[in-house]
């Protein structure tokens, strides 16, 4: 059985975080295990509250998972603060976690700040140095870089920035620029883009959770990170095709869209 674990915020409209992750990885095949960081009151129309989860019930959440179960791989989503991003990162360098895929999740689709200023240091100093691949969108990457990104060759600008971290692989989603939808895959020896044709939906919520969380299976499943990006575009990609539209929002994807019905 492989065995995938996901630490992030728990999203009570079940599109995004804790709930979108496990939705992806019962899709993909594999056994995936929580540790929750956060309690959201949200929906498809916004994050209206945010509850922080204490640091060390964090960490025993991660010890009780690790420690009897064990994981093939982890994903981090939203880490709310400083405190919470080095309590994980401590505790996955004490159980040696591979494949860590870091999903800097901080601004919601509707424009709530779900991760403290403190913590972006945080982010890069500690944790992304454990990391096998980081996947921000272009907002994101903006921060964590210092690179104003409005083209392809300014997302490569920025991923030499965030690889200078210490994480292996840096994965900019384009979905925020004009034009189809633009990822890049960068490493220190290749780079890569990804492109498909942008869909006009409103089926977008938890589409960063969602390819992250595919990225964390596929590599799960035995797959090389180049090729398991390249599968998680394809999930995504098809997942947002696929979708109905649920509440007044921002609706979620269709995570089930591989499985016959």
């Amino acid at each position: 059985m492989h065995k995938v674990l996901t630490i992030a915020g728990s999203d009570s409209g079940g599109g995004a975080g804790i709930q979108g992750d496990l939705k992806t990885f019962c899709s993909l095949h594999v056994y995936g295990t929580s540790v929750v960081t956060a309690v959201t009151a949200q929906n498809t129309v916004g994050v209206h509250s945010i509850l922080p989860i204490p640091p060390d019930i964090v960490g025993e959440q991660i010890d009780a998972v690790l420690s009897d179960i064990g994981t093939d791989a982890c994903k981090t989503g939203m880490l709310v603060n400083a405190e919470i991003v080095h309590t994980v990162s401590e505790h996955l360098k004490k159980f040696d976690v591979k494949n860590l895929v870091v999903d800097p999740v901080m601004i919601a689709k509707g424009g709530a700040n779900l991760l403290s200023d403190n913590a972006v240091e945080a982010l890069k100093n500690e944790l992304f140095p454990l990391a096998l691949v980081v996947t921000p969108n272009v907002p994101e990457a903006e921060i964590l870089s210092g690179v104003k990104i409005s083209c392809p060759d300014d997302m490569i600008q920025a991923a030499a920035q965030m690889l200078k971290t210490g994480a292996e692989v840096i994965v900019i989603k384009g979905g925020h620029l004009d034009g189809d939808a633009t990822d890049l895959i960068y490493t220190k020896d290749e780079q890569h883009f990804l492109r498909s044709a942008r869909i006009m939906t409103r089926c977008i919520h938890g589409t960063g959770c969602t390819f992250s969380a595919a990225i964390t299976a596929y590599l799960t499943r035995g797959m090389d990170i180049i090729d398991a990006i390249k599968c998680a575009k394809t999930y995504i990609t098809q997942a947002i095709i696929t979708a109905k539209e649920i509440g007044k929002g921002h609706a979620p994807t269709n995570h089930f869209w591989n499985v016959p019905t």
